[in-house]
């Protein structure tokens, strides 16, 4: 009892001796100062704050905020004992920064104190809390808590939170619009349901569930009452415009995992000296602008800077709308070759020099590709190619051989240690997603940057490759409060990751990378391109430079909001090494303008010379190293010479063409439907062969008409199944669909509902017997409007059949050209019964400015896959070389 009695003595001490300060100043705008400390990057502050009665604010709405914050405000004394001496301990002994605050605990914080989670700022937030409910009424306290609360949008108390999100005073606000902006309360980022719906609407059901506790609200109406409509933004606020909004949402970001709220950052006058440079700044935001200026308007581009000593940010552009914006720099997008140098990275950590010979021929078969033949952009040959060779030709076949070889994991595990997170969000980063082949696992595949990184971490990954020691990246040098008081200060650690001599040997490989493609002037610089093709088309859906100086290390990307082919305003094809790369160089130049150079170390030639992978080579190549030249090309198999005479001719010619060809290789079958010009044409049309993978879009089409007939849309298994069994020719994600169908019977319906009269289904949906004819019939109903597919259906079964071919560029793709683009799907299967003979069969449809054409070819008996395919081909393209279509 004694010590209880001297406890609560020395409390009451403690409260006395702390001084309720005067009613707190009106909120003052934060300043962000360049790097220097000096020159004003920006202002945040706010501009939208008007103090109304709580007799102006609706009863419903204000029992929302005691529903989210403290539903036992009117009964308490200002501090929940329970609730700080839970929080203390958790502070003490846990460091998890547990708040239990009242509403005047809030109030008290928000008007007087800082956000520290401290031990000392919850003791003098609970004294101060005491002396404002012995001065003021619990009134009085819940309409100073409501007038002081940020609610995002630059919104400062519930008025002008009222207006920001529904355009209206707070008087005419309902319970169920209150409870909206009660959500805010806790993170006004999350809870603003513009920037995360999801987060926003569960947290708004829970209030509403909350308030039904307390009989505020009937019950069940979180689950039938729709959530009310909110602006998209907001009309009211004065944001910061143009790329310097988006650095705001950085550093504001950044001092939020610092401890300084978002309040303090837009109401507590602070200076705030940020990383960024005020010349490198310029040169980002001038050279993109110049870039983009009179470009197709839905070209986006994003370019990040980084101090490859400390990591810091120099210079940052992630879109020119400002502040709240979708930022393009964080948002993740598959590298493509700019991934290579990571593979040479972990390779010469594993002892394996620069300098060693790989098979750079394309197109190759790898064992973990399901059959695919991966291909060299350009098809480019280079039998015994160097690997620094193949850097600067960004060849993808020796890189691909490489990663296999230290295998895909090694890759990962570096990228991670370089710059890449973990994750994005709850999605683990660098592994196959759900629908991809090994889902959750890693393939040779990173080698080809297929797995999807932000711009702003492929800088902080080619800071890392600069200096071999990794950073973290930051925006923040120092904060200051307006009366002077530090509060914070960024701290640089790094770890090395690369030894130097590897530092050394990545950078003289990319430095010929910049002497091939064009150096920067007056700067010593190492950089790497990439290009992200698009679907089985020459355009490319995100391009890439990324590359450092000693001083300086900077990614740029170039593609658009949704993936999709792009090109400038004469109609080129932007790739890495165009419009990306000049605007990486030209950054880089002016950024750097009139500072020392100094050079790039002088390789080590870290590791042995290998040449296993030679191994891989026919004897049909010459033993000549670094002899770069271009392979064959799309449509090199056409002729378009023959294609002369009327259509009668022209269909008499190809027959006769077939049979010879027909007479020297195994059994094959052709169909063809221009829709251009509505002419058909079919040698051995009718003839059944077993359809191997290509009835997977058949068995697509069945499951669509399914949910077509039951009203519905997939469900994310169903999505997964279909996309797995097109793009990664899934066979046990094509069984699980079949039965779903219901089997053959299933099978055989939606065949008959397409016009697909020839085609027999079998229990195993690859031994089904189709024809070349009825392959052609699918096709044609994928273009038709009248087609029992719906347009959704259609649309997704193309998209998903164009995408697999940037993989599988062959078969039915050698009738095709340059600029046109072919949505197909490929089968293959060696058949046991025929001694391993192989079935080969493809078909697809071939589109471009003049083309629209419907084409299938069937085959069997082939002795291998490769004879098989180049049957295929053959087939193809002797009927566009006589059709001319």
């Amino acid at each position: 009892m004694v010590a209880v009695l001297m406890l609560i003595g020395a409390a009451g001490g403690y409260v006395a001796s702390v001084k309720l300060p005067p009613d707190p100043a009106p909120p003052q705008a934060s300043v962000l100062y360049y790097r220097d400390g000096r020159t004003v990057l920006t202002r945040v502050g706010l501009t939208d704050r008007t103090d109304v009665r709580l007799d102006k604010v609706p009863v419903p709405v204000r029992q929302a905020f005691l529903a989210a914050e403290d539903r036992g405000f009117y009964d308490h004394f200002g501090v929940s004992a329970k609730g700080l001496l839970r929080a203390l301990w958790a502070n003490i002994f846990h460091n998890d920064g547990q708040g239990a605050s009242t509403i005047t605990q809030q109030y008290v914080r928000n008007a007087y104190l800082t956000q520290d989670r401290t031990v000392s700022r919850k003791a003098r937030e609970a004294a101060l809390a005491l002396q404002v409910e012995h001065r003021f009424s619990k009134d009085e306290i819940l309409e100073r808590y409501l007038n002081t609360i940020y609610f995002g949008r630059d919104a400062y108390g519930i008025e002008a939170a009222s207006r920001a999100y529904f355009g209206t005073g707070v008087d005419r606000l309902t319970a169920f619009q209150g409870a909206v902006l009660a959500a805010m309360v806790k993170d006004p980022t999350q809870g603003d349901p513009a920037a995360n719906p999801a987060w926003a609407q569960a947290r708004w059901k829970w209030i509403l569930r909350a308030m039904a506790d307390q009989g505020w609200l009937e019950r069940g109406a979180a689950d039938t009452t729709p959530y009310p409509t909110v602006a998209v933004e907001s009309v009211t606020s004065s944001t910061v415009s143009g790329p310097a909004g988006l650095i705001v949402d950085r550093v504001e970001d950044e001092l939020v995992g610092a401890g300084i709220s978002r309040q303090q950052f837009r109401t507590a006058g602070l200076h705030i000296t940020t990383t960024i440079d005020a010349t490198a700044q310029t040169a980002a935001t001038s050279r993109i602008s110049g870039a983009l200026d009179g470009q197709p308007k839905e070209l986006r581009a994003a370019l990040v800077a980084v101090d490859p000593q400390n990591g810091a940010v120099r210079a940052y552009y992630g879109g020119d709308r400002g502040r709240g914006y979708f930022d393009d720099a964080l948002a993740a997008r598959p590298p493509a070759s700019t991934f290579k140098p990571v593979v040479l990275a972990a390779a010469e950590q594993r002892g394996i020099g620069f300098q060693s010979l790989f098979n750079g021929t394309s197109p190759r078969l790898f064992t973990d590709r399901g059959g695919a033949p991966l291909y060299n952009q350009d098809n480019l040959q280079c039998p015994i190619c160097p690997l620094d060779t193949a850097m600067v030709y960004s060849l993808n076949t020796p890189y691909y051989a490489l990663a296999e070889q230290i295998g895909p994991d090694a890759v990962r595990d570096l990228a991670h240690r370089l710059g890449v997170p973990e994750r994005y969000g709850r999605q683990e980063t660098l592994v196959d997603l759900k629908g991809e082949p090994t889902p959750g696992r890693t393939r040779s595949d990173i080698a080809l940057g297929r797995y999807p990184v932000a711009p702003a971490d492929i800088a902080t990954l080619y800071a890392t490759l600069a200096s071999g020691r990794r950073a973290q990246r930051h925006f923040v040098e120092s904060v200051t409060a307006a009366n002077g008081d530090f509060l914070h200060r960024h701290l640089t650690k790094s770890e090395e990751v690369l030894d130097p001599g590897v530092v050394a040997d990545v950078g003289a490989v990319l430095a010929k990378v910049v002497a091939h493609d064009g150096a920067v002037p007056g700067i010593h610089a190492a950089a790497k391109t990439g290009s992200q093709q698009w679907g089985d088309t020459g355009d490319s859906s995100d391009a890439w430079t990324a590359g450092w100086a000693p001083e300086l290390a900077a990614a740029v990307w170039v593609g658009r909001d949704k993936p999709g082919p792009i090109r400038e305003k004469d109609g080129k094809a932007i790739n890495g090494d165009g419009l990306p790369y000049d605007i990486w160089r030209n950054f880089l130049g002016d950024a750097l303008q009139g500072r020392q150079s100094p050079a790039l170390p002088e390789p080590t030639s870290v590791g042995r010379r290998e040449s296993t992978d030679l191994k891989t080579l026919g004897s049909e190549f010459k033993k000549r190293a670094e002899v770069v030249y271009p392979g064959p090309q799309r449509g090199d198999l056409v002729d378009r010479s023959k294609a002369t005479g009327s259509w009668a001719q022209r269909v008499d010619k190809l027959t006769a063409a077939l049979d010879e060809y027909a007479a020297t290789v195994p059994d094959f079958a052709v169909a063809v439907a221009d829709r251009k010009t509505g002419r058909h044409y079919d040698y051995r049309g009718s003839r059944p062969y077993e359809a191997a993978s290509v009835i997977k879009v058949e068995l697509m089409a069945a499951m669509l008409l399914q949910t077509q007939d039951q009203d519905r849309t997939l469900t994310a298994a169903e999505r997964t199944r279909l996309n797995k069994m097109i793009m990664a020719s899934d066979n046990d994600a094509a069984t699980r669909v079949y039965d779903d169908i219901g089997g053959a019977e299933g099978l055989r319906e939606a065949c008959q509902r397409l016009g697909l009269d020839d085609t027999d289904p079998d229990t195993s949906f690859g031994l089904t017997l189709t024809t070349a004819k009825d392959q052609i019939r699918m096709m044609q109903a994928l273009a038709d409007p009248d087609s029992p597919l719906a347009q959704g259906s259609r649309e997704l079964m193309t998209q998903l059949m164009s995408t697999v071919n940037a993989d599988q560029s062959w078969g039915v793709s050698a009738a095709s050209f340059s600029g046109e683009s072919t949505a197909l799907k490929n089968g293959w299967l060696s058949r046991s019964t025929e001694d391993g003979r192989w079935i080969i069969n493809s078909t697809g449809r071939i589109t471009g400015d003049k083309t629209d054409v419907a084409i299938s070819v069937l085959s069997h008996g082939h002795p291998s896959q490769k004879d098989g395919i180049a049957v295929a081909e053959q087939v193809a393209a002797l009927t566009r070389s006589y059709l001319g279509w």
